[in-house]
């Protein structure tokens, strides 16, 4: 009988998502950190009070369409090369 041998889990993935309005440009967005599993499962979830000033997020997701909270985006994009991605090792 052979032996399993188990993968070691995967560490969270730090997530910043940035919900802003397109409509009304000089409306301030909303920056909210997400901890998420590799699969995409959310384990935490806060709103920051203003813009991250650190690279230290391991991706970054926008929505335009001037939704208040995450459970209400139907759709986000996500932003490649952003200044807030930590850069790679």
């Amino acid at each position: 009988m052979a032996t399993r041998t188990r993968k070691p889990a995967d560490p969270p993935r730090k997530v910043l998502v940035i919900l802003s309005n397109r409509f009304r440009p000089l409306e301030e967005p909303r920056f909210i950190e997400i901890l998420c599993q590799s699969d995409g499962s959310i384990l935490e979830e806060h709103r920051l009070r203003k813009r991250p000033t650190q690279a230290v997020y391991d991706e970054v997701w926008e929505n335009d369409d001037a939704k208040d909270s995450l459970d209400s985006c139907r759709s986000v994009k996500r932003h490649y090369r952003h200044a807030l991605i930590k850069p790679k090792a």
